[in-house]
């Protein structure tokens, strides 16, 4: 129990040192968790101790953690200084932002929870809370959920993207949920109804948009203020049905482009929301909310794909109506990485509850969640995003500029082990090598003992090759010749290792069977027993590639491939 108090501790004086204020009994409560699953069942006392620890850290000054920080756990001060060097060297890709004097910067990054964060959403997370970092100010998550029907959300999400945010190190100042302050958009559709600048519009689609291709206001239109207001109390006391009615932001139906003719800031939409229930039947569209919630919230700076430009256009309009000013405007284009093709949450969503897909961590997926099951870095997926920067033009990369970048990241750290895919089993006579020591990692003095008997497993591929009469030397082992190949029979020999003959690596015969999970598939094989001690780290397998250890169940071990 004190080890646990001191963990937790340190944990929360990590956090408060960190980010300069009273340390989130969520986020310490996560890292006592992640790191020590087995608690999980007590979760409600560890929460309990949690915020124990945090009352007493509460009432402590900047410099009094500081100081405390680097009595108790210095290991972790020397994290978060190794931290703040790379936060100073990232941001090389990322433009200067224009700013008025005095002005604190305040970003958002605004996802709609129907799904788990992909790499898209990743980019959105990684710049918006860059700049946040680099000028000093504000970086806001808001879930932009006021769709219950088309892009209905899911619950687990909400989650999924405060953890996501966490991984890669941009950890929101802010959450925000726009379908947990509908009441506050009906303040302002109200405010716009009064000011004559909205109107209550009962045009069935088809009829409103004959009107919007002639350039010709509907009849509801010109119906006065009070008419208005009463019609938009009858929305609210749910009188009408589905595309009954809905609530229309005046702008200029003489417009040369339709889409800003008009458009609709509230519908009708009697549905249960997954988070609220049944509490609204009229809901803000996204252009409404997201124009309403950028000016409460201080917004300074969007940045918003370049599809999304008259977006900004319609919202102009509302922005004019209320005398605010829009936010300074940044654009980007699409990013295409090669390898997934062109996916929308939407769809992944579908294929995932149709059982084409494991879940939202299938290594298939470009997902986050993923890549993070993968044995992805985050340092890696922020470097490369940021790398890329902003800008209009649409970009098609491959997954390969990303495994360079996490290669850089893994291949220092990852212990190398022997992996046999699709392995035949070679029975050795006259057997003179039954222990090899084999190098963990080739810049390392750390060695590991892989056992044998008078047999191993030889990769299919290499067995194909082989030959009756073939020397070969078993790495770290010693060289064997091929007597015969059915059955697959070779002799320990004497002769010394020459330069030309090949090197191969083998799997003890009594090695763990390894089933690894590929975007492309599934592999499966025998590795040496060491393996299964790696649970939950990237390792690399040589001649194969890196992966993440993510089950161990007896001799049995799931890998999940990451480059």
């Amino acid at each position: 129990m004190e080890e646990l108090r001191k963990k937790i501790k340190e944990y929360a004086l990590q956090n408060a040192v960190r980010y300069e204020k009273a340390p989130k009994e969520d986020a310490v409560l996560k890292k006592i968790l992640g790191e020590h699953p087995e608690l999980r069942k007590d979760a409600k006392q560890v929460a309990t101790l949690v915020k124990e620890e945090i009352n007493s850290i509460e009432s402590m000054s900047k410099e009094e953690r500081v100081e405390e920080l680097n009595k108790i756990a210095p290991e972790l001060m020397a994290e978060l200084k190794e931290k703040e060097k790379e936060k100073e060297k990232r941001g090389i890709g990322l433009r200067e932002l224009h700013l008025a004097e005095g002005e604190k910067v305040v970003m958002r990054f605004a996802p709609n929870p129907n799904g788990a964060a992909t790499l898209g959403s990743a980019r959105g997370i990684i710049v918006n809370s860059e700049y946040a970092n680099r000028y000093n100010g504000k970086f806001i998550l808001r879930f932009d959920d006021t769709d219950p029907v088309l892009k209905r959300p899911l619950l687990e999400a909400y989650d999924w993207y405060l953890e996501d945010c966490t991984w890669l190190d941009a950890e929101p100042d802010e959450v925000i949920v726009a379908s947990e302050r509908v009441d506050l958009y009906y303040k302002y559709a109200e405010e716009l109804i009064k000011k004559g600048a909205a109107y209550v519009c009962f045009c069935p689609a088809d009829v409103f948009k004959t009107y919007k291709e002639r350039k010709l206001p509907c009849p509801h239109r010109a119906v006065s203020v009070e008419a208005n207001i009463e019609c938009w109390e009858k929305m609210l006391k749910g009188v009408y049905e589905e595309k009954e009615a809905v609530l229309r932001i005046k702008t200029d139906m003489a417009s040369e482009d339709p889409a800003l003719r008009d458009w609709v800031a509230f519908r009708v939409l009697k549905r249960e929301h997954p988070r609220i229930g049944k509490k609204y039947e009229i809901w803000p569209t996204l252009d409404f909310e997201s124009a309403i919630e950028d000016h409460l919230l201080g917004i300074t700076h969007i940045i918003r794909g370049k599809d999304l430009m008259k977006s900004e256009k319609r919202q102009r309009f509302l922005y004019d109506h209320l005398g605010w000013k829009y936010p300074e405007t940044m654009h980007w284009g699409k990013i295409k990485m090669e390898e997934f093709g062109k996916f929308s949450t939407s769809e992944l969503r579908k294929r995932i509850e149709s059982g084409e897909y494991e879940g939202w961590d299938d290594p298939r997926l470009p997902t986050l969640k993923a890549l993070h099951r993968r044995g992805f870095q985050p340092e890696a997926i922020r470097k490369f995003f940021i790398s890329i920067g902003i800008t209009q033009t649409d970009i098609a990369v491959s997954m390969k500029n990303l495994y360079a970048e996490n290669r850089k990241m893994v291949d220092a750290t990852a212990s190398r082990y022997f992996f046999t895919l699709n392995p035949t089993e070679m029975k050795r006579e006259e057997t003179k090598y039954f222990v090899a020591k084999a190098l963990r990692h080739p810049s390392r003095e750390d060695y590991r003992e892989i056992r044998t008997g008078d047999a191993c497993n030889i990769s299919g591929a290499d067995f194909a090759k082989m030959k009756v009469g073939q020397k070969y030397r078993l790495k770290y082992l010693g060289p064997v010749e091929i007597e015969s190949t059915e059955p697959f029979v070779a002799r320990d020999i004497d002769t010394q290792p020459t330069t030309d003959m090949p090197v191969i690596q083998w799997a003890p015969a009594d090695g763990i069977k390894v089933t690894v999970k590929r975007p492309d598939g599934i592999d499966e094989g025998i590795g040496e027993p060491l393996i299964a001690s790696e649970l939950g780290n990237v390792v690399q397998f040589e001649r194969y590639g890196f992966v993440r250890i993510d089950s161990v169940a007896g001799k049995e071990v799931v890998a999940y491939f990451t480059h």
